[in-house]
């Protein structure tokens, strides 16, 4: 066989997000050429090299060991070893660790190639059904209701088809706080377990989102892609805004901590929110 990888080289491989018929043939040749492969989980990779026949040195790479491991990589490529970067599923660096490995790469000089494949990003974006001329990958919302809110609306003027990635056990709150700042009759596609044995792909509006999720048990599995469809530009600022955002927090942090992550966000006079905060405080427990 002739050596497809090069000395001294860092090849960012693309692994599949599910099937594992998705990984491309000259992931393959490089995987197999490569001196060293560098893993997110070295048992996961190792898996994947199992399957195919691949018989590979494998070393960790991962979010919590990435500096230092940058460090290391840069070391045997400086000795002339070629190395193959990949992640646990799809492409490293998209959301996933990776992205300090190449800057140290290019930083000392040394040739990093792209062997491109599986992304949960364009695979939910091919199927979504909307004009793409304008895409926002925004990755994970914040955990945290307050930083989630803040960030959403941020993103509620952006006029770009908005790309999330969400894990099962924030979807239910992220598709709520969407419906709410990003507008109810924005279309989103839900996308969860891309490519595997129960993938689903489901087109509604975001008012409907957590209804569709919570309609089957045993939906809120497996990693979700979120694609909403491009909205229009909205001015910020405004009481309206204000007290929208102040509900919305209300929910999920105590009263003066909601009352200043409003204003932050709207732009709305602290004291003015604090009074409608008593008077919601009051409504709710009149109830």
């Amino acid at each position: 066989m002739i050596k497809e990888a090069k000395d001294s080289t860092l090849y960012v491989v693309a692994t599949p997000i599910g099937n594992l018929r998705d990984i491309s043939l000259r992931a393959l040749d490089i995987l197999r050429s490569v001196d060293v492969v560098v893993a997110e989980d070295t048992r996961v990779c190792s898996k994947l090299l199992g399957h195919f026949g691949i018989d590979a040195r494998v070393i960790a790479s991962h979010e919590h060991n990435e500096s230092r491991s940058a460090e290391g990589i840069v070391k045997l490529l400086a000795g002339g070893k070629s190395v193959a970067l990949t992640t646990d599923a799809g492409t490293p660096a998209i959301s996933d660790p990776g992205s300090e490995v190449v800057a140290r790469a290019r930083q000392e000089g040394f040739a990093v190639v792209p062997i491109p494949g599986a992304s949960a990003l364009t695979t939910a974006l091919s199927v979504c059904g909307q004009r793409l001329s304008r895409v926002m990958f925004c990755g994970f919302l914040p955990a945290k209701a307050g930083d989630r809110i803040k960030a959403l609306q941020e993103l509620a003027g952006v006029p770009a088809t908005l790309v999330f990635y969400e894990a099962p056990h924030r979807v239910l709150k992220s598709v709520e706080d969407m419906a709410q700042i990003l507008g109810a009759d924005r279309c989103i596609l839900i996308g969860r377990e891309l490519t595997k044995l129960h993938e689903e792909t489901h087109v509604c509006v975001l008012g409907e989102a957590r209804a569709w999720l919570k309609n089957l048990p045993g939906r809120i599995r497996g990693e979700f892609v979120l694609v909403v469809e491009r909205g229009e530009v909205v001015e910020a600022g405004g009481i309206e805004e204000g007290e929208r955002v102040l509900a919305l927090l209300m929910r999920e942090l105590p009263l003066k901590r909601a009352v200043t992550l409003a204003a932050e966000v709207s732009g709305e006079r602290k004291n003015a929110l604090y009074r409608r905060a008593l008077e919601l405080a009051g409504e709710t427990d009149s109830q």
